[in-house]
């Protein structure tokens, strides 16, 4: 029975991959392993049952030690199951840049229990797969490596609201990593305490790297600002001693 249960495992297998792209072959074959395994165990259970033995027996005998395994491995199957849903699902793809619990970074890596991220800075997260299901995750390139970027930025009340406009827009353009498609934008987004709010919308190409044009954008802007003289102001309070 084993023997004839693996050879229609293994014709099962190269029909499932021959469909598969080259990618999630190898994805497939921690599953495949996973569940060839389990197949095993269940013909062994079922051949002991077919030559006389008790297995129900074997069970309530052993019952105590297969909860308390059970216990230790709750996390381990809940990993398990994640990754399987993962490579089926295709929600999270090799080269994808996500968010979780806080932490970004872009994917290197999923195997059936963990799935390894590097983060800007090249610290490498590895991320038990059931979080995928007790935790919201962000995957900022499902839809394409294109995002939309912003930077919020407060001027002087007495400024013209016009220049700032231009020269915002001037900051934005002149990046080499900005795209011209879909242009970038200014939002007057409201009247502060202290300062006039604006915010700077733009489009990059890769959204892993985003801080560093963000902050090269807004070394332009103070420097295109002080040569304008518009100021950045910062907030202040009228304190008044009263005897």
């Amino acid at each position: 029975m084993l023997i004839i249960a693996s050879i229609l495992f293994n014709f099962f297998k190269k029909i499932v991959t021959k469909r598969l792209q080259s990618d999630d072959v190898n994805k497939f074959d921690t599953v495949f392993s996973f569940a060839s395994w389990l197949m095993y165990i269940i013909i062994f259970l079922i051949t002991l049952s077919s030559s006389g033995v008790n297995v129900t027996a074997i069970f309530a005998a052993s019952a105590a030690l297969l909860i308390g395994v059970g216990l230790a491995l709750q996390t381990f199957f809940q990993d398990i199951i994640s990754g399987i849903f993962i490579i089926i699902d295709q929600s999270v793809h090799v080269g994808d840049v996500i968010e979780l619990d806080g932490k970004v970074g872009r994917v290197e890596e999923i195997k059936l229990r963990t799935t390894r991220a590097v983060t800007i800075d090249n610290r490498v997260l590895i991320i038990p797969n059931h979080k995928y299901l007790t935790n919201s995750l962000f995957n900022w390139t499902q839809n394409g490596t294109i995002t939309r970027e912003s930077i919020t930025i407060g001027v002087a009340y007495e400024s013209d609201v016009s220049s700032v406009k231009k020269l915002l827009l001037q900051a934005a353009i002149e990046h080499p990593k900005v795209l011209k498609k879909p242009e970038p934008s200014v939002i007057f987004e409201d009247f502060g305490d202290s300062a006039l709010l604006f915010r700077l919308v733009f489009s990059i190409n890769d959204s892993f790297q985003a801080v560093i044009p963000k902050s090269e954008i807004r070394f332009k802007i103070n420097k295109l600002f002080k040569e304008h003289k518009i100021s950045i102001p910062f907030p202040q309070r009228d304190i008044r001693v009263i005897n």
